[in-house]
């Protein structure tokens, strides 16, 4: 157990600053290790767990260092609930769609540990849409949301909500390209040099009815959706591969980009996921996330508070 974690450490670049720490990183990692194998050693529940960085924090640590999403304050969502729906009567669907297979998806990025993933969903969708509408696939800036979008609801690497993050694009007249602004997974000063060079704008967003997977399922047919879920469950923590179906609560603290969905081969519907927690988490940074359930809000949540920008 000793040797795995040394090559856990090493494969991760985890330095500890005294033995204490070490000793105290190594206990935890050992149950981590040891839920883990239990776990993919009993019943098969679809989908396996894994090793990945975050195998030494304590569920405090993470929830403190990785997640980031806020629920809005009612104020902002009463102005939100006249919102269209622009795909409300969108009756065909194709059975299953992945927006990558477009060119509609840039690669997995990692938000470290920093709680900005909401701006990270929100910037997914945005250049999910950027693509459908103009062609170009851009990578843009996480990293101008966290820094300049701090006048009003949202407080970069403390969390924040994508919708905002959507009103901050659209008053500013558009969001810089991830070169340009690159992302460094701490709060800084906004560069007013920096976001007057923008590469993407958008017309407006609106909300997904809430607590309807049929009407998320319309929404993301047409383009990438942000959603929030909770994240906080310790099979989300480790997932590594299957159609997640896990144990999971509503307490939305997190949010992803939902770029399509599907069935697997044994018939479970899927929504497919992009999280920002690099490409050791999950199936390369992906999630397969079961659809279709029986509680409205769909599993951890997903179909709670969904959104998407226009362009």
């Amino acid at each position: 157990m000793l040797k795995r974690h040394e090559e856990w450490r090493a494969q991760h670049g985890r330095v500890y600053k005294d033995t204490a720490e070490k000793q105290k990183k190594y206990l935890v990692f050992k149950d981590n290790l040891e839920r883990i194998e239990s776990f993919n050693n009993g019943v098969d529940r679809g989908y396996k767990l894994g090793l990945n960085k975050f195998a030494d924090l304590t569920d405090e640590e993470f929830q403190a260092m990785h997640l980031g999403y806020k629920s809005p304050p009612s104020k902002l969502m009463s102005t939100s609930k006249s919102r269209s729906f622009r795909y409300r009567n969108v009756t065909s669907v194709p059975t299953t769609i992945d927006w990558r297979k477009a060119g509609a998806v840039t690669p997995v990025k990692d938000q470290g540990s920093c709680g900005s993933c909401w701006a990270f969903s929100a910037v997914a969708a945005m250049e999910g849409i950027t693509k459908l509408k103009t062609g170009n696939l851009i990578s843009l800036s996480e990293q101008e949301l966290v820094d300049c979008d701090v006048a009003g609801e949202d407080y970069g690497c403390d969390g924040g909500f994508m919708d905002t993050a959507f009103q901050y694009i659209l008053k500013n007249g558009g969001l810089t390209s991830e070169a340009n602004y690159p992302y460094q997974g701490e709060d800084g000063i906004c560069s007013k040099k920096k976001t007057a060079t923008s590469m993407a704008k958008i017309t407006g967003y609106e909300d997904v009815p809430s607590n309807s997977e049929k009407a998320l399922l319309q929404a993301v047919a047409n383009q990438p959706v942000s959603v929030a879920i909770d994240a906080s469950g310790y099979d989300f923590r480790f997932y590594s591969s299957g159609v997640f179906k896990g144990d999971c609560p509503t307490d939305l603290n997190h949010a992803v980009t939902v770029i399509g969905y599907g069935s697997s081969s044994d018939g479970t519907k899927y929504w497919l996921l992009k999280n920002s927690w690099g490409t050791g988490w999950g199936e390369n940074g992906y999630m397969r996330m079961q659809r279709e359930i029986s509680a409205n809000e769909g599993l951890c949540g997903i179909a709670m508070k969904a959104s998407y920008p226009t362009a």
